[in-house]
Parts: C-alpha cells; structure tokens; sequence
C-alpha cells in the first residue's frame, strides 16, 4: 500500500506542475508519506457510507484549513479547498472521493473495520473495500507538499474531496453531482480536473493509464416482473414471477455474448439484487431484479437497452406475465482528454 500511495501522491502532484519538477520534491513526498498511510488506516478503519462522511469530512476540513488553504463544506458531506500562488497560471482541480462500501471486512489487519450503519434501511457492516480511504489521504499530503511549494508554483489548485462517489441513498441528492449545484467548478473555474483510482491488479507502484474512453458509462436497471400469486402445490393456478425472472437473467447474457458485437467496444450486464416472496410456500405476484449496464458507446448502450427490454417483456408475455425495465443512467463514459493524458 505505501508503495500505491506514493505513486498516487507523485502523479496528483505532477498534474499541477507547469513546468520542471522542483528540486525538493521528494524530499517532501518522502516527510509526507508517513502520515499519509497513518491517515489512510485511520479512515480505513472508522469508514463511514455515503452522504454519510460526517467525521471524515471534518478531519480533511480541518487539516486543509490547518495549511492555510481556503477550505469549505459543500453538498452536505463534501470539502473543497483553494491553493491561489499569487502567479499567473492555470487552475488545476485535483479530486478524491471519500465514501465507503456496504461491505464486511474479513481480515485480521489491526486497522480492520468494525464499524456497522444502516444502509436504505437495512444493518449493514462498514468497509473501505474500493480504495477511497487511500484517495483522501494521499490527497491530503498532495495538499500539504504543494502548500510547502506555494511559492515555486504558478496558478491555483483545488481540492475537491467529493462524498458519494457509490452513489447517495435511496431518495437523496448527493455526490458529484451536488457537488457541482453547490458550485465545486466555479470561483474558481477549473481548467483541468485530475483523479486517479488505486487498483488491485498490475505492480505495485506503477501508474497506469490511457487516452480517451478510460472507464465505461454506468446504468441503474430495474426489472419488475408481475405474475399471479398462488398456493406453492398448486403453481399452475398462477403465474410464477420468480421462474420468468430466472429465464430473464439467463438470457440478458445471450445479449452479450450473441446479439452485440464486442469487438466494437465492451459491455457488461449485472443483474446484482432480486427480490420477490415473502413465504417459502406461496407463489408470489411480483419480483424485481436491479443490476448494471457498463458501456463505452453511446449507439450500443441505447441498442443493449433496447434489446434488454424486449427480451424480459418477451419472456414475461410467453409465460403470461409482465415486466417493466427501468434504466437510470448514473454515471457517463469517463474519457481522458488525450492532450492531457
């Protein structure tokens, strides 16, 4: 991990510079690193949900208004913090995401997270699973080393430290999004946004990253299914939703594997939750499934839609059945400016 947290802090920092590295500049990442990691296994081990940063917001608050920086809360969770040189030059936003994951922690590391919430109105256990609790930490020491470089540097930086990055709770505004009503992009207005992502695959301490369609667009999906409840001995006297959702799920994969061609571009379908009945012998009326569409083309993600809802309305009718497919778009194509890349 610390060898991940260096890369991170050099490549955030390397955004800003205009021009030649300054001369002390590992000598300050090298002082920074070790309070980097201790921030990141502090975070890692009190991580809190979506919308739900209160205590991680107010320790990055407080340390960005500790160096001086022009610091403010925004979008219930978030933070944003101003470095100005007082040299003419461009503004350079960097960004990191805070939240954490409805997950449980299966490890024995002494930073392990114990923490349980609630999440949509079920107890859940707490986990930085995704790498977020390492994002605000080396942001912070990218804060702290281009605070000690104010003077060697040319226009301003800002912090965004963005909440909700999983998505806010069912019924509430938050993330990226709010970020920006409440004005993250404006006064000043960014040239440039730089982020980056820990990963788990590839060598440690090496950076990866590439021109163009980087990260593919994310959709929310909800199909509910609506047949005829009966008695679980008698399943013939209804129409089982559970069974047409089962051939649902099965054939939204034939979608991928025989009706697009990926060889244009890539798509993934996940069917993550399905919920129906409430008795192990009772046929019930409705089941709803949610699940994912990832895609890098605009034209295919529309065509997958397309044939999604044929497919599940075409199923649920030859069973007599019906269903309804909802899609949310969450999240567009992430795209590297090649210029920048």
């Amino acid at each position: 991990m610390a060898k991940q947290l260096w890369a991170g802090i050099c490549l955030l920092l390397s955004s800003t510079f205009t021009q030649a590295q300054p001369a002390n500049y590992d000598t300050l990442v090298k002082h920074i690193l070790p309070k980097v990691i201790e921030w990141r296994r502090d975070f890692h081990k009190n991580p809190e949900l979506s919308m739900r940063e209160y205590k991680t917001q107010e320790k990055v608050y407080k340390y960005m208004k500790s160096l001086g920086l022009e610091t403010r809360k925004l979008a219930k969770t978030g933070v944003v913090a101003i470095l100005r040189t007082n040299n003419p030059g461009p503004v350079i936003a960097l960004r990191a995401d805070m939240d954490a994951l409805p997950v449980e922690e299966k490890n024995n590391l002494p930073f392990k997270s114990t923490v349980t919430a609630k999440y949509n109105g079920a107890a859940v256990s707490v986990m930085h699973a995704c790498g977020h609790d390492a994002h605000t930490a080396m942001l912070m020491g990218t804060a702290q080393v281009l605070s000690k470089l104010k003077n060697e540097l040319t226009g301003t930086v800002v912090f965004l430290f963005q909440p909700a990055e999983e998505g806010p709770p069912e019924g509430e505004e938050g993330g990226a999004r709010l970020m920006i009503k409440e004005g993250c992009l404006e006064n000043p207005k960014p040239d440039a946004v730089f982020g980056l992502h820990i990963e788990a695959f590839g060598d440690l301490g090496k950076i990866y990253y590439k021109p163009g369609p980087f990260m593919a667009s994310a959709d929310l999906f909800t199909i509910k299914v609506k047949g005829k409840s009966s008695h679980g001995a008698t399943p013939w006297q209804g129409i089982d939703p559970i069974v047409v959702s089962a051939e649902i799920i099965q054939a939204l994969q034939t979608i991928v594997s025989r009706q697009v061609n990926i060889i244009e571009a890539p798509v993934v379908i996940t069917v993550g939750k399905i919920q129906s009945g409430l008795r192990f012998n009772i046929v019930p009326e409705e089941a709803t499934m949610e699940g994912t569409i990832r895609t890098f083309d605009p034209k295919m993600r529309q065509d997958v839609i397309d044939k999604m809802k044929l497919t599940a309305q075409s199923i649920a009718a030859a069973s007599g059945a019906t269903a309804e497919v909802v899609v949310e778009n969450k999240a567009q194509v992430t795209y590297n400016n090649p210029q920048l890349v």
